[in-house]
């Protein structure tokens, strides 16, 4: 090695051998310290005290869907897609969103029962849960084999106990009740006069938020009502009755038949279209509530848009 200079601040020297030679400058005293223990990790398991890259409270955007949880539940199951992802991978190898977000592209409202599991290890589902097989679809993409085993065998079960209620009420469908013997054979029928099957009686209202632009004096170049969502409340059984598949149930899926509900709304954005629906399955329009803002479009232009939300209230006898 060369003589320091007289001035000099810290020299580094590296020989052949692994380690790293330090001079200070005027000591002339040198140390040494390991290679290892200069390097920069190349991945998060190589952090000191067992450190990892992700921060302890991870932000995931599941198909539209937010959801805040601990790094270590994200973890907690070795050898699944979200431990591979978490714990073998960077956080710039994984996709996100354009507010940094961790992106997966699956089913947003399944995938609160994936993060509950993965939280205490515990299968608990609601009693009326229609979606048990699309759930283990999500579990075998995450690769959580004991969720798959326990949601296989819940099905199993609850395939038999369907059967088994099928089976019994059939047979008592063959047994008349003493309250029908009792009365004449014209009265026991159950379809209206007219043919038909009777249907149920009950309320639905449909609303939504909409917008339009006005030019000025209200005078041509109007732009027609813009309608973002198609909100309906009401029964369950009824909703899914009237609008069937074109009924978006993902921000309730485990409700009730006989259970009431704010939060479904349709596939499509046709006011008159869900008006036309309602009509064919014997609803009449009792009630119609409306209220709206007016502003301008913009500082320097004299277009007004005009927002309002309305709400049709309808009902079947």
């Amino acid at each position: 090695f060369k003589p320091l200079p007289p001035m000099s601040d810290i020299y580094i020297r590296q020989p052949a051998f692994p380690l790293v030679w330090f001079y200070l400058g005027g000591g002339g005293v040198p140390c040494s310290l390991p290679r290892a223990e200069m390097a920069l990790p190349d991945s998060p398991c190589d952090l000191p005290n067992g450190e990892t890259a992700f921060p302890a409270v991870v932000e995931l955007n599941v198909g539209g869907q937010v959801y805040v949880t601990r790094h270590r539940t994200l973890v907690a199951v070795p050898d699944s897609l979200l431990w591979d992802m978490f714990s073998r991978k960077k956080p710039k190898d994984l996709p996100k969103d354009s507010k940094g977000r961790f992106f997966l592209d699956r089913d947003g409202f399944l995938f609160r029962y994936i993060l509950d599991y993965m939280r205490d290890l515990k299968l608990i589902l609601p009693d009326y849960f229609p979606e048990r097989c699309r759930l283990q679809r999500e579990a075998e993409y995450f690769q959580l084999r004991e969720l798959v085993g326990q949601l296989s065998a819940k099905e199993g079960k609850a395939g038999e106990r369907w059967r088994s209620d099928q089976e019994e009420g059939d047979r008592d469908a063959d047994k008349p009740s003493p309250a029908t013997l009792s009365l004449p054979l014209a009265s026991s029928a159950s379809p209206s006069s007219d043919g038909t099957q009777a249907r149920r009686s009950g309320y639905i209202t449909v609303g939504y938020r909409g917008s339009y632009t006005i030019g000025r004096d209200c005078q041509a170049d109007a732009k027609f009502r813009r309608v973002a969502r198609i909100t309906v409340c009401g029964k369950t059984s009824l909703a899914k009755e009237v609008f069937g598949e074109n009924l978006n149930e993902s921000r309730d899926p485990d409700r009730p038949p006989e259970r009431y509900t704010s939060r479904y709304y349709l596939k499509f954005n046709f006011l008159e279209q869900a008006f036309d629906l309602l009509a064919e399955a014997g609803f009449h329009m009792l009630a119609c509530s409306s209220t709206g803002t007016c502003a301008y479009a913009s500082d320097q232009g004299e277009d007004k848009i005009w927002t309002s939300y309305t709400e049709y209230v309808f009902s079947r006898e």
